[in-house]
């Protein structure tokens, strides 16, 4: 699945602003499903890819060309691998989380969801 297509999916389900539905405090209060996991990091991506400095900081360091990444985007692997980067910068939770209007904790359970630490 392209960038693009994973874009236009996000924006037919969450509506065309591509967030989640608030239920209070927190996007995710109770339970998180694989599905919203997997979409948050699916925005995660599209985050970095509107950032070409950290896009390319995540290729490096995952050691995946822009290629494999577009081919994988959709890989519960890889979407991990995409919480995991932006957990492990302050600057980039506390930007993606206020961009969507999530709570660094929601990154957490996302990236426990899927099977992360």
């Amino acid at each position: 699945m392209t960038l693009a297509a994973s874009a236009s999916l996000l924006a037919n389900i969450y509506g065309a602003n591509g967030r989640f539905p608030h239920t209070g405090e927190s996007l995710i209060r109770d339970r998180l499903t694989n599905e919203h996991a997997e979409t948050m990091a699916l925005e995660g991506l599209a985050f970095l890819a509107a950032r070409p400095d950290e896009l390319d900081r995540f290729l490096k360091n995952s050691g995946l060309d822009a290629a494999e990444l577009r081919r994988r985007a959709a890989d519960p692997d890889m979407l991990r691998a995409v919480l995991e980067f932006l957990l492990a910068d302050d600057a980039l939770v506390t930007g993606f989380c206020e961009e969507q209007g999530l709570q660094p904790k929601d990154l957490h359970r996302a990236n426990h969801q899927l099977g992360g630490a």
